[in-house]
Order: C-alpha cells, then sequence, then structure tokens
C-alpha cells in the first residue's frame, strides 16, 4: 500500500514539475504598451507594427438611433429596461485603411416589447484607443449568421422573414448586406 502511495506522490509531483516548466518556456503572448503614446504594438503576419488598443470595444459608448449607449462588458441596461448588449459575430481587419486593426461588431437590443432589433458598428482604433461609427439597423428578430472583411467590404449574413410573413414566422430568407466605412462612417454599399 506504501509503494502505490510513493508512486502516485511521485506522479504527481513529475506532473507539476513539467506543468511550471512548460509556464516557462512559452514565449510571452502579452504585447508591450508604450507609456509615450500609450498604445501597444504588436507584429502582424507581415511584420510590420500595429497599433493595438488600450480599450475594449465591449466598453465603449455606440450610437444607436440617435442615442450614445455606453456598453461595460457588452451590456447596457437602461433605467427604461432596455438592454443593448454586444451579439458576437465579430470581424477584425483595417476596416478603414489606417494600418490598424478595427473590429466590426452585431449589436441587438430589446425593451418591454417582443422585438429584437440588431445593428451593426464598427469599433474604429484610433491611436489605439477604440472609438465607435454609427450603427446601422440590420433587422427584427432576425438570425445573424456570420460577419466578415472582403474586397474591402464587411459583410453581414443572416436569415430573416419574407416581406409578407408575420414576425412570429421563423427566419428563413438568406441576405447578405454590405458595408464600408468612409471618412470614419459606417455607410452600407452594394455587392
Amino acid at each position: 500500500m506504501k509503494k502505490i502511495i510513493f508512486i502516485l506522490a511521485f506522479v504527481f509531483v513529475v506532473i507539476a514539475i513539467v506543468g511550471i516548466l512548460s509556464l516557462f518556456n512559452k514565449k510571452s503572448a502579452v504585447p508591450v504598451v508604450n507609456p509615450a503614446e500609450n498604445t501597444t504594438t504588436s507584429r502582424n503576419g507581415s511584420g510590420t507594427q500595429t497599433n493595438l488598443p488600450t480599450t475594449d470595444f465591449k466598453n465603449i459608448s455606440y450610437d444607436i438611433e440617435g442615442q450614445r449607449i455606453l456598453l461595460k462588458n457588452g451590456l447596457a441596461e437602461s433605467a427604461s429596461k432596455e438592454t443593448t448588449r454586444y451579439f458576437s459575430n465579430e470581424v477584425r481587419a483595417d476596416l478603414n485603411g489606417d494600418g490598424s486593426e478595427d473590429v466590426a461588431v452585431i449589436l441587438s437590443q430589446e425593451s418591454s416589447g417582443s422585438g429584437i432589433f440588431y445593428y451593426i458598428a464598427v469599433a474604429l482604433n484610433i491611436n489605439g484607443e477604440y472609438r465607435s461609427t454609427n450603427s446601422i439597423f440590420l433587422g427584427d428578430r432576425i438570425a445573424t449568421r456570420t460577419t466578415e472583411f472582403r474586397n474591402g467590404q464587411i459583410i453581414v449574413n443572416y436569415t430573416d422573414r419574407k416581406p409578407d410573413e408575420p414576425m412570429s414566422a421563423e427566419p428563413s430568407v438568406g441576405v447578405s448586406k454590405y458595408f464600408k466605412v468612409t471618412a470614419g462612417q459606417l455607410v452600407e454599399t452594394t455587392s
């Protein structure tokens, strides 16, 4: 019995040592903050420097239907029980052509009614801090699928209802909408 306990203790110690050593051998993935510029730099795939934001796009204000809404950890709740949240399906790319990585996000907004309204917005990386563009309405109770960046355009794919279907019907019609950032504003484009 003592031999089994000794073997188990030995195995545990070896596993612990290997785990600790593996932590020290990994290269640090933590970006370095340059205090003089308050920006973080990282090398992208081409070996050039890009500014990484020191703010989080889930913790900035977004403009939705003329209201400025501050998200905290991707969520905002108003006194009138209106809830706005980061919905996911983000795409990260240089969306405005300035060499910095920006983020296109889908936001949802709901209140005491039955609607869940979806918007697209962009968090632009301006000098190492995210700042939002305007948002554009996508639809009510849609089913988002993907968000991508291709050929200079943000593409949002989702399903919606036919024009004559009630809102209670399941979304079944595929829709793709195209957007781009022009002069700091998000605009809808044609494919």
